[in-house]
């Protein structure tokens, strides 16, 4: 009796374990194929490494997206003579008027400030709105110059 009770569990779990074998070899079988032809990029790229790494600062189109500018290239727009100075480039504002801005300077690339920290020699970041940066002399005089984003949706 226990013979049969063997034979017969064997009989009717063989073609269960034997089925789900082969569907998880013909499972791998096409997952190898599909990495091996979605992931074909060329040859292998060298890893990165202290001497291969020009920065540790994150790229400036990221950052600038980041902040919310439209396009990768600094945009301001600010009118005076003193305005043509500084370009806004992003803006990251809380409701109280903190936050940081993207400021480029005399043309050079931009780098973020933080409301309070002066942007250059007798100018300081007032506060910040939404799309806008307020510059002054010091940070308890007022605002002299408005530093705005482009709009998103420009006009035809």
């Amino acid at each position: 009796m226990l013979r049969t009770t063997s034979s017969n569990l064997i009989a009717r779990w063989f073609p269960a374990l034997t089925t789900l074998v082969v569907w998880a070899l013909a499972a791998a079988v096409v997952a190898y194929w599909v990495l091996l032809f979605a992931g074909d990029s060329g040859p292998p790229t060298q890893a990165p490494t202290a001497a291969n790494l020009t920065s540790t600062e994150p790229a400036q189109n990221h950052v600038q997206q980041a902040l919310g500018s439209v396009s990768a290239e600094p945009v301001a727009a600010v009118s005076a003579d003193a305005g043509a100075r500084f370009v806004l480039s992003g803006v990251v504002a809380a409701g109280s008027g903190r936050g940081a801005a993207l400021i480029a300077v005399d043309g050079q690339a931009p780098k973020a400030f933080k409301a309070g920290q002066s942007v250059a020699e007798g100018v300081v970041l007032h506060s910040l709105a939404a799309r806008q940066a307020h510059l002054s002399a010091t940070l308890q005089g007022p605002v002299t110059l408005t530093l705005d984003m482009p709009s998103l949706f420009p006009k035809p």
